[in-house]
């Protein structure tokens, strides 16, 4: 499956990625497993609202609040090939990259693409299927269960408004630290808007059909540089492009001990 790179939980290297097996088709994930929070969350993306959006490739499709309020989610740019938005994060991927809630898969099939090592995972297995049938590998996963290749990847890539996976921007950014290697860099697509909330939301097809409820997070631009630096993360550069707004990361160095702690 393309120039890819294997991703396996003790290496990664040259190949078509291996995690129990990823191919043209549906993919499946092992066993079911407990239903972890992660998981609990997870589930509202397998609602059929969601499903049949990517199975058309268009919406209309929304997040919509407790109090009524929809935010319009973009399913035809999703389901596309990347744009000239996308191509900016992707000109700045170093290494094997890591692209976190992929949905159907059009970062990840450029990545493949341009022969670039890179995984796509999403809690969504119709997300996944889309994804490997436009030649990216992916994997049916949460970013918070185990991953391969944890503490290796070049890139992790937080698009779309995924920052907002899990509701709590700073555990999502903690837990990412963890799956880069120490140089690694993050690529954060931000909020156009000022905003920094946690809410619940559900998936909704603006004609009635919802799905579960779940937590979702929105942060703007200074909000994700607040809990980015709250855990120890730096920014590096910040741009636009159609009108969409980027943040890259990297690590904050460890401070050298004094000769006391030594």
């Amino acid at each position: 499956m393309s120039t890819a790179e294997t991703v396996r939980d003790g290496a990664v290297h040259d190949g078509s990625v291996r995690d129990g097996a990823v191919h043209d088709g549906p993919v499946r994930d092992g066993p079911v497993r407990e239903r972890t929070p992660a998981r609990r969350a997870a589930a509202a993306w397998h609602a059929d609202p969601y499903v049949r959006a990517l199975n058309a490739g268009r919406g209309p499709l929304f997040l919509r609040r407790a109090d009524g309020w929809m935010l319009p989610l973009d399913v035809e740019r999703w389901c596309a090939d990347a744009d000239a938005a996308d191509r900016t994060v992707l000109r700045r991927c170093q290494g094997p990259a890591l692209d976190i809630g992929c949905g159907p898969g059009r970062l990840v099939a450029a990545l493949a693409l341009r022969g670039r090592p890179c995984l796509g995972i999403d809690v969504s297995q119709a997300a996944v299927a889309r994804t490997v049938r436009a030649g990216g590998p992916a994997l049916c996963r949460s970013v918070f269960e185990p991953l391969p290749g944890e503490g290796r990847w070049g890139t992790a890539l937080l698009i779309d408004g995924n920052i907002g996976i899990g509701g709590d921007p700073q555990a999502l950014l903690a837990r990412v630290a963890q799956l880069i290697a120490p140089d690694g860099l993050l690529l954060v697509e931000a909020a156009a808007a000022d905003v920094d909330e946690r809410v619940r939301v559900r998936v909704d097809d603006g004609r009635g059909d919802m799905g579960t409820a779940f937590p979702w997070a929105r942060v703007g631009v200074p909000a994700l540089l607040h809990h980015a630096r709250a855990v120890g993360w730096n920014p590096v550069e910040q741009w636009t492009a159609r009108d969409r707004s980027f943040v890259s990361l990297r690590r904050t160095p460890p401070l050298p001990r004094s000769a006391t702690e030594r």
